[in-house]
């Protein structure tokens, strides 16, 4: 039976399409996903994003969340960590010393370690890099007090940034003068800053798929609605940066006051994705 089970997840995954969804699914993982966002970022037609979530639906890798009239769709961790189980159980034929090596970093974070007392290098992610990372980057750097080195780029940075953003930052008391609108590639590769946390903080970043960061920094997911999208009236477009602005200070306080040097990787990972939750921002 376990066999069947598993010879079933591995079918499932075993076509690009569906695989490029069940990849997506998982980096937003413990956190659903709405297929409208997926068929976006995968550039899927509605109906063949439906064949496939309902394949890896039916293999037991995903779970699906009804939402009012949406239905939304999670990674099924612990199916996913059966077949995973099931593929490295009988490595070297039990051989802990050849084969932890090579799992122990990928699917053994449980107890360990506190960070230690220091400065941490932390880098938040969107798409145009021109507000709500830029934000974060701002308001992080001065509620840390010191305790920070903080970053933000973009996936595809504008060449500016917003006017809107900046006029929010400035009545703030934020000081402004060395923001600038910068690329991901340039914390990626030889002399890049080691990363201790990765936030990306627009959905459309997130969906993107990133080259592993070195030192497997911390990373979570805290999407917020694009103020640049707001319509209206300059009034009304300055309120939705305001709004954003409000809801990324209440994440970022709530971030920098954890107590790191207490808290386990396990304990810090859900204490950001909590962090993350709608209700929480």
């Amino acid at each position: 039976m376990e066999y069947a089970d598993q010879t079933q997840k591995l079918a499932a995954l075993a076509h690009p399409g569906r695989l490029a969804v069940f990849r997506l699914i998982v980096r937003h993982a413990p956190q659903s996903v709405r297929p409208g966002d997926m068929a976006g970022a995968l550039g899927l037609k509605p109906n063949t994003l439906s064949v496939y979530l309902g394949a890896l639906s039916d293999a037991g890798l995903l779970e699906a969340e009804r939402r009012g009239t949406a239905i939304h769709y999670r990674a099924a961790l612990p199916a996913i960590g059966s077949l995973v189980d099931f593929l490295v159980a009988d490595c070297c034929r039990g051989r802990p010393d050849l084969c932890a090596p090579l799992t122990a970093d990928l699917f053994s974070r449980e107890g360990s370690p506190a960070m230690p007392s220091r400065s941490y290098s932390v880098l938040f992610i969107c798409t145009g890099n021109s507000a709500r990372s830029i934000f974060a980057e701002a308001l992080l750097r001065d509620e840390g007090k010191g305790r920070f080195e903080v970053h933000s780029a973009g996936t595809r940075p504008s060449s500016e940034l917003n006017p809107f953003a900046l006029e929010v930052l400035t009545r703030n008391g934020h000081d402004i003068s060395g923001l600038r609108a910068k690329n991901v590639a340039e914390f990626q590769g030889d002399g890049a800053p080691t990363l201790d946390f990765v936030f990306t903080v627009c959905d459309r970043a997130a969906n993107e798929e990133c080259p592993p960061w070195p030192g497997q920094p911390v990373t979570a997911h805290w999407g917020m609605p694009d103020p640049v999208k707001a319509e209206g009236t300059p009034a009304e477009k300055a309120y939705a940066f305001a709004e954003v602005y409000a809801r990324m200070r209440r994440r970022i306080a709530t971030f920098a006051a954890l107590p790191f040097e207490s808290l386990d990787r396990i304990s810090l990972q859900n204490r950001l994705d909590d962090i993350g939750k709608p209700e929480n921002g």
